[in-house]
This record gives structure tokens, C-alpha cells and sequence, in this order.
């Protein structure tokens, strides 16, 4: 199979952030990402992949899951999904865009993607292997709980919010996270994602004496120098924009 990246320069105001958007061939479907780059030159650079919700696209993740704005040091890729996969609630013949929900499911068709994406970066950037970021809502934190169990060894540290990893995530390699869900989430009950947090603790074999609370947000250390963080919102499904500083703080405190 040949593998295609295709550069295109989006032309913005100049208030926003220069972004450009790649195309690649992965096996036969072309797949979407837009490209944050950073604002200045480093040694090495690290990189925040970020996966929207079902039924959404990179652009519209862009900005309301905005990374770029507040790690403008790091290259952040918003990746985009395709068809094919059955929503939780909507879209049941999986008409939108979305990811798959499994190790293997769809042929693996988004871990490749994943896998290609990053290969290319670091052909065409100095990326720091050792600060790869994930971050997902909905849909896409399913998706990188995926990429945890598939690709851990790759992995500094993940951001899942509305959509936790459960009994897929077991036994997947020691790596930080930050869990953030909405008690009033009407899409993906927050009892059933609270489940996924005794599978990470134990993963991370947690300090339950490390634990520190501070008003939604509870943090513990774990073996190797992870961290867990619960964010425990009184509200619904959507992405929080407001914890995005301390979600950047939390990947800069953490590489592999």
C-alpha cells in the first residue's frame, strides 16, 4: 500500500493559529487531520493527537476542544474519523463519522490511521517520542482508551472525557490519566463510566494515602511516576473548555 500526505495551507485571520490540513491514503480510504504547528522552533517537539465526537470532524473539534491555544509550544493534530461505526445512542447504522470502539474492530481501521499519522509527523517534524498526548470526547475517549490498550507503549499521557475505557482498558500498560466525567451526562451515564475507575486504579496500581482532593478534581500517584486525576463535573456531556489549562498542565507534568 502507498501511503499519500498531502500538505494544504488554510488561510486564516491573522489572529488565529496557522493550521494545515493532511490527507492520507490508509489502506484505500483517505483520512483527514488538521495541523496546529507550533509557535516556535524546540529541539524537540511534543504532540497532542485529539479525536472528536461521534458525528463530528476535526475542524469543529478544533475549537471547541481548542489544545492549540493553550500548549502552543506542542503540535496538536485533530484527527478526523469516518463512517462505519455505530453510535451509543445516535446514529446506529453508523452513517457519521466516528471510531471504532475495539482493538480489531472495523480491520483496526483507526489504530492504523493513528499509526500512520505519527509516522509521518515524525518524518517531517522533530517530534519528542517521549511526549506523545491523547486526548478524546465522546466517541474519540473510547478511541484513545483503544489506543491505551494498543499503543501504550507509545503513549505519555491521556486526557478521556465522557467515555471511559471499562473492562477493555485491563491490564493495559501504566500510563497517566486524567478521567473527566459529567454526573448529569445524558449520553454515556456517569454510573457506568465510574465503573472504568477501579480498572484504572488498578492499572496504575494507585496510592490510595496519595490521594488529594480539590473540589471536582481528585489526583493520585501511581507506580512509575503516573498519575490518575477524576474530574467529576455537576454537568452533562459536553467537553469542559474551562479545564483545558490545567489538562495541558497535566500533560506537561508527565512524558514516558
Amino acid at each position: 500500500m502507498k501511503n499519500i500526505l498531502i500538505f494544504l495551507l488554510v488561510a486564516l485571520s491573522p489572529s488565529c493559529f496557522a493550521q494545515k490540513e493532511f490527507t492520507f491514503n490508509i489502506n484505500g480510504a483517505e483520512r483527514k487531520a488538521l495541523i496546529f504547528e507550533p509557535d516556535k522552533t524546540a529541539e524537540k517537539t511534543p504532540v497532542v493527537f485529539v479525536f472528536h465526537g461521534h458525528g463530528g470532524n476535526a475542524k469543529h473539534a478544533s475549537g471547541t476542544m481548542p489544545f492549540q491555544k493553550y500548549f502552543p509550544e506542542a503540535l496538536v493534530v485533530f484527527m478526523q474519523g469516518i463512517p462505519g461505526t455505530s453510535g451509543y445512542v445516535i446514529d446506529k447504522k453508523g452513517l457519521l463519522n466516528g471510531w471504532q470502539m475495539f482493538p480489531n474492530e472495523n480491520g483496526n481501521r483507526d489504530v492504523l490511521f493513528f499509526d500512520e499519522v505519527l509516522k509521518q509527523l515524525q518524518n517531517k517534524f522533530h517530534l519528542d517520542s517521549d511526549r506523545i498526548y491523547l486526548a478524546g470526547h465522546s466517541n474519540g475517549a473510547r478511541f484513545v482508551n483503544v489506543l491505551w490498550k494498543e499503543r501504550g507503549d507509545k503513549i505519555a499521557a491521556i486526557c478521556s472525557v465522557a467515555a471511559q475505557g471499562g473492562l477493555m482498558v485491563k491490564n493495559a500498560k501504566p500510563v497517566s490519566m486524567w478521567m473527566s466525567m459529567g454526573k448529569n451526562d445524558p449520553l454515556v451515564p456517569y454510573r457506568q463510566q465510574k465503573l472504568a475507575v477501579p480498572i484504572v486504579e488498578k492499572n496504575l496500581q494507585t496510592d490510595g494515602k496519595s490521594k488529594v482532593e480539590n473540589g471536582d478534581i481528585t489526583t493520585f500517584k501511581g507506580i512509575n511516576d503516573t498519575e490518575l486525576v477524576l474530574e467529576e463535573r455537576n454537568a452533562g456531556h459536553e467537553f469542559p473548555k474551562e479545564s483545558l489549562p490545567e489538562m495541558v498542565a497535566f500533560f506537561k507534568r508527565h512524558h514516558r
